[in-house]
């Protein structure tokens, strides 16, 4: 593998309920090189998805120059970076906003869309962090109902 993949994923129990998000690097030698865990306070599936995706953008800026893979699961996430679907929703538009910033400063990065299968260890991750109910991090807008109506073709 050239270059340094970047799993992702995010949970929320009761959607929106207690969120956590989850963080693989994978080194070009196919070796983990960080683990990410984290509570992230109250938030819907979808801004939990954002957030895992703003934090391995922020992870890969610390990488070294070269190819960086982000792969996620979430179709609604992948979709609306690249353009299939428009963004309405409130509590995601500055999710998606601070992302498109981020990937805009490294121009080797590249957003894959993987089988929920292909995610299992980065959905651990979320979801351990996600059953941490007696922390939160506000680290974002707070949750709303209806990120679903954000799949929305445009």
């Amino acid at each position: 593998m050239a270059g340094y993949l970047i799993e992702i994923d995010g949970s929320s129990r009761n959607n929106p309920g207690p969120a956590g998000i989850g963080v693989r690097i994978i080194g070009p030698d196919g070796a983990t090189v960080k683990e990410i865990s984290r509570p992230i306070g109250i938030r819907t599936n979808n801004q939990a998805e954002y957030e895992a995706f703003v934090c391995a953008l922020r992870e890969a800026g610390q990488l070294p120059a070269g190819p960086v893979v982000i792969r996620t699961d979430s179709e609604l996430l992948f979709r609306q970076m690249t353009g299939s679907y428009r963004v309405r929703h409130p509590g995601i538009k500055p999710l998606h906003e601070a992302a498109r910033q981020l990937m805009s400063v490294r121009t080797d990065i590249t957003l894959e869309l993987v089988p929920r299968v292909a995610n299992r260890s980065t959905d651990r991750l979320a979801r351990a962090a996600s059953g941490r109910s007696g922390e939160t991090h506000p680290a974002g807008p707070t949750a709303e109902a209806g990120d679903s109506a954000d799949s929305a073709r445009p």
